[in-house]
């Protein structure tokens, strides 16, 4: 079947952009996924087509202007075709985490309006006809992978399958609906409601328009953007972080359709590592976990090495810590000296070490969303992976500040890009930023709205920051997450935490110490390393909490405390720490649906192994 393609008329936007790409380029590349273990291509015409028959089949179902579709699925092709499809009708898309629980995906569905839930497979259906009693404008719940769904009697169920044959029926009946509603399309239209992580209540949704995205679209990907130099069609990416969050929306969804890069999909979160090396991205968008998880692999493999690959991996790590804070201290040029180094390390180790973390391609990297240890970065710069922090919110679109090459700040975030204005409030230095991609407000929300957006259009962000070098903004910390002390000391705990994440045992640490005497810190090791350290270390355990337990790996992790520490001053050491006894949970209320921990749940939840710190 041919794919129709009428004129482009009325504003630029994302699906007006991929459109484009189907005119221009039918035969490239545009997304690519893997099945039986064999990655398979889809073109752009493919991708319109299907973005098409899914606005089509959007209209056929009575979806309107401005009326809601959620997505509940991990990252695959048919996530942008919603996404798209949902733009085109001038409707809006809201995403809704694979691992939201139940009541959870009550409150985004209820929140939000949402009338249509795409759903992934038998256990998101199921979630939503849990909840459905509860949910009366919810008209159609369509399903992609049919396994254990067939039988279900309910009527509101529909199949991917059935769902795109409607809406082929529907344009070979209506061949002008999609394009009359793509014509109408206003910067001010609703695009999407991203909801935030929710770690000081219910999750709200950030209203984004098209003019917001289009905005942001071009910062990032367009000529003198965030990305040097621009990014276009030779350019791979991985997608992995879900789809709900504005970080990945904006590289697997966004940008790729102003640059026509190729979206890789991952299989799942548990294969990056090894999508990694088979895609080999030109450009990788990442956390600061995923960058502290491959940074951490490297050193485990070099203690689990032979005595010659341990040689060549520590000749190679020390050049790279060489080079790296050399880099630093540059601002990431580089030097004679450096090159002659970096052209060592390479023959040595950085080309088969690249390699193996599947960034051989890799020329430009960032990490955003959280705060990273700049250890981290100074490895990554060191073996010639060039990663840059930069910061922004889902209230900005995804952008507001970032690093650039040549003008490397570690310890910032980088300076402000794509026309942002950004100042820090007098008094409380909380972050302000102001740009034509801050949000319209938080969705049913006007209290909230006001709260964050002033009378100016000023965002006020919720992070505490400092310039350094006059214009690389860093950020402290959240304002509600800074500590003051017995004694009146203000304490960023954010900056302790991640170096003590530098450790590869660590998982994740909770420093506490508000109006108490002296800091502590909740720890969570990661079990997959420390096991295979207990292993080596011939220590017998059963659980994760067993592990736990043991006078070893306390001693293990004492010295990794005692390490951080002697970094810090007096006040910002930490005195005591207990190891939790289990791995943290979305599902219990200890993370978000974006893995960040829920400090207040937490120190509830384990009131009384805090407590035992300070007696």
């Amino acid at each position: 079947m041919t794919t129709t393609l009428p004129a482009q008329v009325g504003m630029l936007t994302p699906v007006t952009r991929l459109q484009g790409w189907a005119q221009r380029a039918p035969g490239q590349v545009a997304l690519r996924r893997k099945a039986f273990g064999v990655w398979q291509d889809i073109s752009f015409a493919e991708y319109w087509q299907a973005v098409e028959e899914v606005a089509n089949g959007l209209i056929a179902l009575g979806v309107e202007p401005g009326e809601r579709v959620a997505i509940h699925s991990e990252n695959r092709p048919e996530w942008l075709y919603l996404e798209l499809g949902t733009m085109a009708v001038r409707g809006a898309s809201v995403g809704v985490y694979p691992t939201n629980p139940p009541p959870e995906v009550e409150h985004l569905l209820a929140d939000s309006g949402a009338v249509v839930l795409f759903a992934e497979d038998q256990e998101q259906v199921d979630k939503a006809l849990s909840v459905r009693v509860r949910l009366p404008q919810l008209r159609r719940i369509i399903y992609l992978e049919p396994r254990g769904i067939r039988a279900y009697p309910d009527a509101i169920l529909m199949s991917w399958e059935d769902f795109r044959e409607t809406g082929r029926q529907h344009r070979q009946a209506k061949p002008t609906a999609v394009p009359e509603r793509m014509a109408a399309a206003h910067s001010d239209d609703l695009a999407t409601l991203i909801y935030t992580s929710g770690t000081t209540g219910p999750p709200k949704g950030s209203i984004l328009k098209v003019g917001n995205i289009e905005y942001a679209l071009q910062a990032i990907a367009g000529t003198g953007g965030l990305i040097e130099p621009s990014p276009g069609p030779g350019d791979l990416i991985l997608s992995y972080l879900p789809l709900c969050h504005v970080y990945e929306r904006a590289f697997s969804v966004w940008f790729t359709l102003a640059a026509g890069t190729v979206v890789n999909f991952a299989e799942s979160i548990d294969t990056v590592i090894r999508d990694l090396r088979e895609t080999q991205p030109s450009i990788f968008q990442g956390v600061p976990r995923i960058f502290e998880k491959l940074h951490a692999g490297v050193l485990i493999g070099a203690a689990q090495a032979s005595f010659t690959k341990r040689l060549t991996l520590r000749t190679g790590l020390a050049l790279a810590d060489r080079i790296g804070k050399s880099l630093a201290r540059t601002g990431g040029r580089p030097t004679p000296v450096t090159r002659g180094l970096a052209g060592i390390g390479w023959l040595v180790a950085f080309r088969a070490l690249k390699e193996r973390l599947g960034l051989r391609r890799c020329r430009y990297a960032v990490t955003a969303s959280a705060p990273i240890a700049p250890e981290i970065i100074r490895f990554f710069m060191g073996i010639g992976v060039p990663v840059f922090e930069a910061y922004g919110l889902t209230e900005t679109a995804a952008l507001a500040t970032g690093t650039r090459p040549g003008r490397v700040r570690l310890g910032s975030v980088g300076e402000a890009y794509g026309g942002a204005e950004i100042k820090l409030h007098p008094i409380s230095g909380e972050v302000l930023i102001r740009h034509p991609g801050v949000f319209a407000g938080y969705w049913g929300q006007p209290a909230a709205t006001a709260a964050a957006l002033d009378g100016e259009g000023w965002l006020h962000t919720g992070d505490v920051g400092e310039w350094l070098d006059g214009s690389f903004l860093k950020i402290v910390d959240r304002i509600k997450d800074i500590i003051i002390t017995a004694g009146g000391k203000n304490i960023s705990p954010s900056a302790i935490e991640n170096s003590l994440k530098t450790s590869p045992f660590i998982k994740e640490a909770v420093v506490i110490g508000d109006r108490r005497p002296f800091l502590t810190a909740l720890i969570g090791i990661d079990f997959d390393i420390v096991s295979k350290w207990a292993q080596r270390s011939s220590i017998a355990y059963t659980t994760y909490r067993d592990l736990t337990e043991k006078p070893a790996v306390i001693a293990l992790i004492q010295g990794v405390v005692d390490q951080t520490n002697s970094g810090l001053s007096r006040v910002e050491q930490v005195k005591r720490f207990r190891l939790l006894a289990k791995e943290l949970d979305h599902d219990q209320g200890e993370l978000t649906a974006t893995q960040k921990v829920k400090r207040k749940a937490l120190e509830d939840k384990f009131t009384d192994l805090i407590e035992a710190m300070y007696r």
